[in-house]
C-alpha cells in the first residue's frame, strides 16, 4: 500500500461514520474493481436500475458491468427523441435503484451536488427506493466551502468542456458566478441527512474517480 492508498484509508474511516451518522450506509473500497462489485451485490436481480450523467460510473467500469447484469436498465441513451428523453428522465423516480456520483463530500458526510438539468439532484432527494452515490476520494473535502469551491473551479469547467458547453468557464477554467443561458449550475443541493434510514448508500473509492 502506497502513501495516497493508506491516506485514503485512514481518512475514510472518519468519513463513513459522519455518512452514518447522517442516516446513509457507508462503504470504502480500495479499488474501482472492489467498488462495482459492491454495487452490483446490493443490487437484487431483475430490479430496476437507472442512473444520473456521471465520469465516476463509467471510469468505475460500473456501466460496462451493467450490461451484463441481469437487471431492468432504464437508460436515457436509447430515447430518440426529446419527448422520449423526458419520460425516461421521468421513470427514474419510480425505479428501484438509482446510480450517480457526488460533486463533493465533505469531512462531516454532507453531500454536495450541482445540476444543470437537475434530474439528478432531484432523483437522489426522491423518488427512487434506493440510491447508491459511488466517489472518489479526490472529490473529498473540508467543508461546504471548499465543495462549492471544487464545483465552480473544477467539476464545473471540466463538465462544460466535456459537453462542449459555451460558458466563461469553459473558456477560462475559472467560475465567473455567470447567468449564462447555458449554465450547468443551476440548482445545489446539500443533502444534510437521510430520513429515510439506508435509503442512500455511499460508496467512497480508493482512487481519483471523475471530476
Amino acid at each position: 500500500m502506497n502513501a495516497k492508498q493508506s491516506y485514503y484509508q485512514t481518512l475514510s474511516a472518519s468519513v463513513l461514520k459522519k455518512l452514518q451518522k447522517r442516516g446513509m450506509e457507508a462503504y470504502y473500497c480500495s479499488s474501482k474493481e472492489t467498488a462495482v462489485k459492491l454495487v452490483l451485490d446490493l443490487i437484487p436481480e431483475h430490479s430496476s436500475v437507472t442512473w444520473g450523467g456521471s465520469i465516476t460510473l463509467s471510469e468505475s467500469g460500473l456501466m460496462e458491468a451493467l450490461k451484463t447484469a441481469n437487471l431492468n436498465l432504464i437508460d436515457r441513451s436509447t430515447a430518440k427523441t426529446p419527448d422520449e428523453t423526458k419520460a425516461i428522465y421521468r421513470s427514474a423516480f419510480s425505479a428501484d435503484y438509482y446510480l450517480m456520483s457526488s460533486n463533493a463530500v465533505t469531512y462531516d458526510g454532507e453531500l454536495v451536488n450541482t445540476d444543470g438539468t437537475g434530474n439528478r439532484v432531484a432523483a437522489l432527494i426522491y423518488g427512487p427506493e434506493h440510491v447508491i452515490v459511488m466517489v472518489g476520494m479526490n472529490k473529498l473535502v473540508p467543508d461546504l466551502d471548499a465543495a462549492f469551491a471544487r464545483i465552480h473551479n473544477v467539476a464545473a469547467p471540466m463538465n462544460t468542456i466535456r459537453l462542449d458547453i459555451k460558458t466563461p468557464c469553459q473558456k477560462t477554467g475559472l467560475c465567473a458566478d455567470c447567468t449564462s443561458p447555458d449554465t450547468i449550475c443551476c440548482q445545489t443541493v446539500v443533502t444534510r441527512y437521510s430520513r429515510v434510514p439506508g435509503r442512500i448508500k455511499v460508496i467512497l473509492i480508493g482512487e481519483d474517480l471523475g471530476y
